[in-house]
C-alpha cells in the first residue's frame, strides 16, 4: 500500500508539487507542515497546514517531500528533519505524469519533476533536486543533491550541476560544462564555460558578477505573505 504524504513548507513550490500529485492521483495527501505560525490551521489549495515540522511525529507512517524553493534551504530542512527522526527512506520523489524519464535514468529520493520535464538518456539526479516545468536534461547529465533547475532550463550532454546550485528560468548550459556547488546562473543566461562554486553568472554569454550584490538585494527584498486567494473557506 502506498504511504500517505506530507509536504514540508507551504510554499509556492509546494503548491506546484501538490498539483503534480493530484494530476497523478495515486497517493493520499495529509497536508503541509510549516514552521510559520501564521499559516498553521489554514488550508492551501484545499489541503490543511498541520503545524510546525514537529507535527510529523503525529504521522510516523507518512512519506515526506521537502518543497522549499532554494536548495540550500532544502538541505537545512533535511538536517532538521533528521534530528526529528525522519529517516532518508521516508523521502519520495514526485514526478508529474507528463514528465519523461528514459530507461536508465536515475532520480534521487525527494526530488520533484514538474510538468514537461525531460530526461533523455543516462541522466542522474541526486536527492532533493527540483526541476520546474519544461526543463530538458540531455544524455549523461549529472545533477547533484538539492540543485534547483527553474522553468525552461536546458542542459547539453555531459553537464554536471553541483550540490544546491540554482539555475534561473530559461538558462542554457553548453555540453560538458560544470556548474559548481551553490553557484547561481541568472535567468536566460547562456553558460559556455565552467561556473565556479558559490559564484553568480548572468548574461549571454554568461559572465561572473559580485555575489555581494546578490546578498544586498536579498537583504532588502520584501517578504511576500501567503495570499488570501490561496486559502479555502
Amino acid at each position: 500500500m502506498t504511504a500517505p504524504l506530507v509536504l514540508v513548507t507551504a510554499s509556492g513550490l509546494a503548491r506546484e508539487t501538490l498539483a503534480a500529485l493530484r494530476a497523478d492521483g495515486h497517493r493520499l495527501l495529509l497536508g503541509f507542515v510549516d514552521d510559520d505560525p501564521a499559516v498553521t490551521g489554514r488550508t492551501v489549495d484545499g489541503l490543511p497546514v498541520l503545524g510546525p515540522l514537529e507535527r510529523l511525529a503525529d504521522h510516523p507512517e507518512a512519506a515526506v517531500v521537502v518543497c522549499a524553493g532554494r536548495g540550500t534551504v532544502r538541505l537545512r530542512i533535511v538536517d532538521r528533519l533528521r534530528d526529528l527522526g525522519v529517516d532518508a527512506d521516508r523521502y519520495v520523489s514526485v514526478l508529474h505524469p507528463t514528465a519523461s524519464v528514459a530507461d536508465g535514468c536515475v532520480v534521487g529520493a525527494g526530488s520533484i519533476l514538474l510538468a514537461g520535464v525531460v530526461l533523455t538518456a543516462g541522466v542522474r539526479l541526486g536527492a532533493h533536486v527540483v526541476a520546474m516545468p519544461h526543463v530538458v536534461l540531455t544524455h549523461d547529465d549529472v545533477v547533484e543533491d538539492a540543485a534547483t533547475l527553474c522553468a525552461g532550463v536546458l542542459l547539453g550532454g555531459g553537464v554536471r550541476v553541483g550540490r544546491a546550485a540554482y539555475l534561473g528560468m530559461g538558462a542554457s548550459v553548453r555540453e560538458n560544462v560544470r556548474v559548481g556547488e551553490e553557484a547561481v546562473v541568472g535567468m536566460g543566461a547562456v553558460v559556455l564555460s565552467d561556473v565556479p562554486a558559490r559564484s553568480t553568472v548572468v548574461g549571454v554569454p554568461a559572465r561572473a558578477v559580485d555575489r555581494a550584490v546578490d546578498r544586498a538585494v536579498a537583504a532588502v527584498a520584501p517578504v511576500v505573505p501567503l495570499h488570501r486567494s490561496q486559502e479555502s473557506s
